[in-house]
């Protein structure tokens, strides 16, 4: 033991020496005083996380919020240039530089309050009998109100070259069911701050009708209670987090015309026809959780149509708030921050660019593509992506507990997984969006209404393969089973004060190899997406026995995250984050056997005092540098179905022998997990 101390000791100590005469990113994070053995993410990470404080408007902060704030003053740029150009009438410049005049005009937007939403408020009073509520609550999602259920219109999981429309529980003001229901200290005071938020609102509601002579609107103070258990009596038929990653549970064709017929107090008539969808009344349709409509049947039938109508209006500033005056915002805002932990809102100028992103972010990204991902990054990436490839096909070639049968058709899937890589080839077309200087939430209104048609224009066409749901500027990633594509935005190759040049394989490999595009392309085969075949259609292509050997090796690692605590005594949900957790396995396995092959591996040399192997661990640790106040912890681990960071570093590491080796892991030591426990699916 004093021999390994020693060795840890001195290869501590040959960091330190290398950062003073080579200064290493990677090496700079690096917590000195926490062993890799004892807590790989403190030690990966803990350097940077004891020096960088969470700002006060943020929840948390790390690696992401370091390159969207790059993001920020390249977007900021752009539109501050565009505001001032004085461009032409429906060209992009002009709605963008008019977009943020009408963002940043606080002398208007606090002058109107809430009348800036009073022709939603008018609409809402008109309707008198409950066959009049579809066609409201229709409009109202048309702008980007939520209310009662979701909707969409998407490729059908059984025939992806078709597009049906998909309905969906919804209709809360809190974030999920869970939270309605829990009895702990933490949520009953998330519960306490939306109900006085509910007050708070209506209060606003009753100031704005007082100041209207021809109005006798009145909202009791009762009308919270009702608003409440209105909400809640949804949240009791709402599926849980896990159940909502079954998709065969969550496949159930219909039609309108038969949903109608068990549903009859909702006229889905005048929905489709306030939609202009109706045409598709009798096509086939998703109802993705049944019982939750049947619930709101029951619902809407026993709650007062004054409480629905209060409810639908609080729904609407909830849903604008951000767009209105300052004290509407702060009413929301304390609420969210028993969510967040943020003690103060984010800074006006990111709010507003978040908003625009949202609305227009594509025009945005044909900027932010040209100017800063160039070819040669581009083709780095994309040549990233077919290393990955060819190391998981010899990966699932070499697997002892998979049929031939099997591999094959798995082959087949991964050789027809579909890159997009940086941005898109085809670019949106924002025509029929209109843009003013100085109206704020009209803008986003017509925003709203400018991608929920878009959506449902979709129906009856042939699916376009080539959409991005993704701006080139975003800090993500994603994997779409119904397209059998992975789609990997410029933004998320991004590392904060580095140029992509710069980088050195063993981090990039990491990085970008391991938690983005190994990730991606494995969630192709993580515990949903193995249910779609090859053209992304939902359809069994396993045999039985290898099936249930897959649920098998995919219990272990629901059992491992069940047992991390990240906060308090609440632990991550291994069921709702396998998918999540697969991926992150089987990216830092693909990345890793990809890098095996690459120079730098071979060689071997130093970096900042690290081996190759062990700054490729450390560079797929850089990608989870974060830190979380405890409230946006617990909201996290009850409405996502990702892991937080520390546990998305921690869990999969223990499962790989290569780490093992790279940091000299003992049986005694804390990271060490027992060879009968590790994971091994893919």
């Amino acid at each position: 033991m004093k021999l390994l101390l020693s060795a840890l000791l001195l290869t501590l100590i040959s960091i330190c020496e290398a950062q003073k005469k080579t200064p290493d990113f990677l090496a700079a994070n690096i917590n000195t005083s926490v062993l890799p053995s004892t807590n790989f993410f403190e030690y990966a990470n803990g350097g940077w996380i004891k020096k960088t404080p969470i700002p006060a408007g943020e929840g948390g902060w790390g690696i992401g919020n370091l390159v969207q704030e790059e993001i920020y003053n390249r977007i900021l740029a752009i539109n501050k240039q565009a505001s001032i150009a004085k461009a032409a009438k429906g060209t992009s410049t002009q709605k963008i530089g008019d977009f943020w005049l009408s963002a940043m005009d606080t002398v208007t937007i606090y002058k109107k309050g809430l009348s800036a939403l009073a022709n939603v408020f008018t609409i809402i009073d008109k309707v008198t009998t409950l066959n009049q509520l579809s066609t409201i609550s229709a409009k109202l999602q048309q702008i980007g109100i939520s209310n009662l259920f979701g909707m969409y219109a998407g490729q059908d999981d059984k025939n992806s070259e078709a597009i049906i429309i998909s309905l969906y529980q919804g209709g809360l003001g809190l974030p999920n069911r869970e939270y309605y229901y829990k009895t702990d200290v933490r949520t009953l005071k998330v519960q306490q701050a939306y109900k006085t938020y509910l007050t708070k609102t209506l209060q606003q509601l009753n100031a704005y009708y007082k100041a209207k002579p021809t109005s006798n609107i009145s909202l009791q103070s009762s009308m919270v209670a009702n608003i409440y258990n209105f909400e809640k009596s949804l949240a009791a038929a709402s599926k849980k987090l896990e159940d909502l990653r079954d998709p065969y549970a969550n496949y159930n064709k219909s039609t309108f015309a038969l949903l109608q017929a068990s549903m009859q107090v909702f006229n889905w008539k005048n929905y489709t026809t306030a939609l202009d969808i109706d045409k598709f009344y009798n096509d086939s349709i998703n109802v993705a959780q049944p019982e939750f409509y049947k619930a709101l049947s029951a619902t809407l039938t026993s709650t007062p149509l004054a409480t629905i109508k209060a409810y639908l209006k609080v729904r609407s500033i909830q849903a604008y708030a951000g767009y209105l005056d300052n004290k509407t915002y702060a009413n929301l805002f304390t609420y969210r921050k028993t969510l967040s932990g943020a003690t103060s809102p984010r800074p006006r100028y990111k709010r507003m660019l978040d908003a625009q992103e949202g609305a227009m972010g594509e025009l945005l990204g044909q900027l932010f593509a040209k100017a800063y991902f160039n070819e040669t990054a581009k083709a780095r990436y994309s040549n990233l992506v077919e290393e990955i490839r060819n190391a998981y096909a010899i990966r699932i070639k070499a697997l002892s507990w998979m049929s031939d049968v099997t591999k094959q058709k798995a082959l087949e899937k991964l050789s027809k997984v579909t890159k997009k890589v940086g941005y898109p080839d085809v670019w949106k077309d924002f025509s029929s969006l209109t843009i003013y200087p100085n109206a704020l939430v009209e803008n986003m209104m017509n925003a709203n209404n400018y991608w929920f048609n878009r959506n449902t224009a979709k129906l009856g066409k042939p699916v376009d393969r080539t959409e991005w749901d993704m701006t080139p500027q975003t800090y993500n990633a994603y994997y779409n089973p119904n397209n059998n594509e992975i789609v990997l935005p410029a933004g998320i190759f991004a590392v904060p004060n580095q140029a992509d040049a710069d980088l050195d394989d063993a981090f990039v490999y990491g990085y970008a190899g391991a938690s983005t595009i190994g990730h991606e392309i494995t969630h192709g085969f993580d515990d949903q997406g193995r249910q779609y075949d090859a053209q992304g259609n939902l359809a069994d292509w396993w045999t039985k026995t290898d099936g249930e050997q897959y649920i098998k090796r995919a219990k272990a690692i629901i059992q491992q995250y069940n047992e991390f605590v990240p906060v308090d005594t609440l632990h991550v949900n291994g069921d709702a984050t396998q998918g999540e957790n697969i991926a992150d396995l089987g990216g830092m396995l693909l990345g890793l056997d990809a890098f095996k092959l690459t120079k730098q591996y071979k060689e071997g040399k130093l970096i900042g005092g690290l081996t190759p192997t062990q700054r490729y661990f450390l560079g797929y640790a850089y990608g989870w540098m974060y830190q979380e106040k405890k409230e946006r912890l617990a909201n996290q681990v009850m409405t996502d179905v990702h892991a937080p960071a520390k546990e998305r570093v921690n869990g999969p590491v223990v499962n790989i022998p290569e780490f093992y080796q790279a940091f000299n892991i003992k049986p005694t030591d804390a990271m060490y997990r027992p060879e009968a426990k590790r994971v091994s699916i893919w």
